[in-house]
């Protein structure tokens, strides 16, 4: 067993429920009492976590280093039906199709949701977060730099509604509008004012007056939305800009500011935000794209290659209807209101989707997802995913560590292909995947099978 390795319970209650191939049941709703989710005798829906690519830190989840070249269940999860999609950076609110996603007003409902750092990963599910993957800088809030192979709950932090992962730290937004980091805080990427590590969640002071609605990372900088619409960063800057808070950069490291400022240059309340490799983005309540920071493979989408730390809406898009924006190393992905896929920014590991991997100045329409209705887009470093309305999941850019989940790919992927799922269990019936998220060199997503489970009312 590699070292930090912690077995999490399988219920005996519900191992008939698990498939035929023992997929651990991670998580079930309490029954019946004050707390409790669900009655007895209601039935659960079974959501399973999949994962795959490159896991030689642990952040596949399934136990041991190794190289999934498929998606494979790393656990299972009993949800009530009317459970939702937590909130995600540089998604409106509300944004996606009921019942699985729904705006900041609470009516009670289960929230679940999923994210990829660059070597580790997270499980959100009702408040609590489950972590694996690589522990050195701390970055997985376990109170040690020990790399952790299954899913292990972080008991050091609840009451969590998104959950953002970054390259060498972690991010989390709880219900209460609070925000907390953890992990290697060099560059001031954790907002505490201080360079060094944190090993467990600490909370970050900031000078917003409300509320946080939403977070985003990246690598070394994050973003936050305040309920009224005002955007802080904080994290490294390095002179091209990323924070949008001025010429020159920071008084730090790197140009970094350790503490959050205000983007007071932003003219509009924003109501997401998406955090680039050394680019950020911005989207307004009414689905108009602003962008910043670095662009010397056209990041920015402005048609020019010009480093710029002042927000700018990319005016190409002023009669698009944005309601998504997703930010890897060096591109971007857009999902329009009528579910089309816009791309642009670096090209050259194919992540833009085109026919050709030269980089693409302006957003343009990722022709061969035309014909699809797509619901959600995801970036890595240099890969892209994208969910159609029926659940169907496509994937394209750097296959090299199999992170696309299709067995036999060159290392450049041009043009989405459906990733294919094996039926462990065909008493589960098929796979509708809700969400997807993309690291570096791995993957994995929620898939909804349509087996209906139901609960026993044992404790």
């Amino acid at each position: 067993m590699p070292p930090g390795l912690r077995r999490f319970p399988r219920v005996a209650a519900f191992s008939s429920l698990s498939s035929s191939n023992s997929v651990p049941i991670l998580w079930r709703p309490a029954v019946g009492g004050n707390e409790g989710r669900v009655a007895a005798g209601d039935d659960l829906i079974t959501v399973q976590v999949l994962s795959w690519g490159r896991g030689s830190s642990g952040q596949l989840g399934g136990g041991k280093e190794e190289i999934r070249f498929y998606p494979n269940p790393v656990s299972s999860l009993l949800l009530p039906k009317n459970f939702r999609l937590g909130p995600v950076s540089g998604r409106l609110s509300g944004a996606g199709p009921p019942p699985l996603e729904r705006s900041k007003g609470d009516d009670g409902s289960l929230e679940v949701g999923i994210s990829c750092g660059l070597f580790h990963s997270g499980l959100l599910v009702e408040g609590k977060l489950w972590m694996w993957g690589k522990g050195d800088g701390g970055r997985l809030g376990l109170g040690n730099e020990v790399s952790v192979f299954q899913p292990t709950l972080n008991p050091n932090l609840g009451d969590i509604r998104s959950v953002a992962l970054g390259g060498l730290h972690s991010t989390a937004l709880l219900r209460c509008g609070d925000i907390f980091t953890w992990g290697y805080g060099g560059f001031g990427a954790l907002g505490h004012s201080v360079y060094s590590r944190e090993l467990l969640p600490r909370r970050v002071i900031g000078p917003w007056h409300e509320s946080i609605s939403q977070l985003a990372t990246s690598g070394a900088h994050t973003a936050a939305v305040s309920d009224s619409g005002e955007l802080f960063t904080w994290g490294r800057d390095e002179g091209e800009g990323r924070l949008g808070l001025g010429p020159g950069g920071g008084p730090g490291e790197a140009g970094s500011f350790s503490t959050p400022s205000k983007v007071g240059a932003l003219p509009v309340p924003v109501a997401a935000v998406s955090c680039g490799g050394f680019f950020t983005m911005a989207l307004s309540s009414e689905g108009k794209l602003w962008s910043w920071g670095a662009n010397s493979n056209y990041e920015l989408g402005r048609g020019n290659n010009v480093s710029d730390w002042r927000p700018k809406q990319i005016s190409s898009l002023q009669d698009v209807n944005i309601i998504q924006v997703a930010c890897g190393g060096y591109h971007s992905l857009a999902l329009t209101d009528r579910g089309e896929v816009l791309s642009w920014g670096h090209g050259g590991h194919g992540q833009l989707g085109h026919q050709s991997t030269q980089n693409q100045k302006v957003p343009h329409l990722i022709e061969s997802l035309a014909k699809e209705k797509v619901v959600y887009v995801a970036c890595g470093g240099s890969s892209s995913a994208a969910i159609t309305d029926t659940g169907k999941l496509y994937m394209w850019g750097n296959a090299r560590d199999c992170q696309l989940g299709i067995p036999g790919l060159p290392d450049v992927q041009p043009l989405p292909l459906e990733v294919k799922f094996l039926w462990e269990d065909e008493d589960l019936g098929p796979h509708r995947v809700l969400q997807v998220a993309v690291g570096a060199s791995h993957a994995m997503c929620l898939v909804l099978r349509q087996q209906q489970a139901r609960e026993s009312g044992a404790s």
